[in-house]
């Protein structure tokens, strides 16, 4: 039996394959071990440095806000980036050059520039030119920066998705007198969602990862800052770093774990039932086509 990219594996290759496996599980536990030991050497598995994380105040005074800032971070920078990024990705697509070109300028500009560095221009664009509280003002640099910089990025998917399609869906939409717009609505966005929803879920995830950016140069509060204060006071800066990577990596496998549950049921909603009717069952329906077809023409004559 074969697949679609390549042959089926013969007995030779399966005993290669397996040989290969058991090697990679074998260097994995080598490497798991020799970091083990080497935290263990420097005194980094004692559970005086781990005992603040069984307490609720290294929790509620220290990562808990910083996490609810992170959240909060991302969640704005998502639900602004998201609809925006879509327009962008269809203005591209315009058949008007002076739509076409200023969206592609937009796009191509904030994609080159490094989310960082678009986060202190935003930052200084809100200390000189507005009224922004400074508790506040690094919220809404961080925002700012994700939005301009993830937005230009989902552009390029949304616009990549939609040209994936195939041409005769277009085609297909003019011939029956659909507007571009209506087509765009109807027939090519919600095909061309499914085929983009791995990339804008990992760029979904990017979102997540680049709120630890605004504490580095911002002073924003989210995980990882809070971290460095906590660490800072417990005396434990490795056994922190672990915490808030374990913290990231199941945040980010809630997100692509419920992105992974959607596009399933979106493939499932367009799957047709896959029936086979019987010869009988055939005949039924070309009997009632044709009855339905005689009868319209007989009340038409009538």
């Amino acid at each position: 039996m074969t697949s679609v990219l390549y042959d089926a594996p013969g007995p030779k290759a399966k005993r290669r394959n397996l040989l290969f496996s058991v090697l990679f599980f074998v260097l994995l536990a080598l490497l798991l071990w020799w970091v083990w030991q080497t935290l263990d050497d420097k005194n980094q598995l004692e559970w005086s440095l781990w005992k603040p994380f069984t307490t609720s105040e290294a929790w509620t005074t220290y990562l808990l806000p910083g996490l609810g800032d992170t959240l909060k971070a991302a969640a704005l920078a998502m639900v602004i980036a998201l609809p925006l990024g879509a327009v962008l990705g269809i203005l591209r697509l315009s058949d008007h050059r002076w739509v076409r070109i200023p969206a592609g300028a937009v796009v191509e500009f904030f994609r080159a520039i490094p989310v960082l560095l678009l986060m202190l221009f935003a930052n200084e664009f809100y200390v000189r030119s507005t009224g922004i509280p400074s508790d506040e003002r690094p919220l809404y640099a961080v925002v700012t920066g994700l939005v301009l910089y993830n937005a230009s990025v989902l552009a390029e998917i949304v616009r990549a998705g939609i040209l994936s399609l195939p041409k005769g869906q277009s085609e297909a939409a003019m011939a029956i007198g659909l507007r571009k717009s209506q087509t765009m609505s109807s027939i090519l966005l919600p095909q061309a969602v499914t085929a983009m929803l791995p990339a804008i879920v990992s760029q979904l995830v990017v979102i997540v990862k680049d709120t630890a950016l605004g504490g580095v140069m911002l002073g924003f509060t989210e995980l990882l800052s809070t971290r460095a204060t906590l660490a800072a006071n417990y005396a434990n800066v490795i056994p922190s770093f672990i915490v808030v990577a374990v913290i990231f990596i199941i945040l980010n496998f809630i997100l692509t774990s419920f992105a992974s549950w959607l596009e399933g049921r979106l493939r499932r909603s367009k799957r047709s039932t896959g029936a086979v009717l019987g010869a009988d069952k055939v005949d039924d329906v070309n009997a009632a086509e044709v009855g339905g077809t005689y009868g319209t023409g007989a009340g038409g004559s009538i």
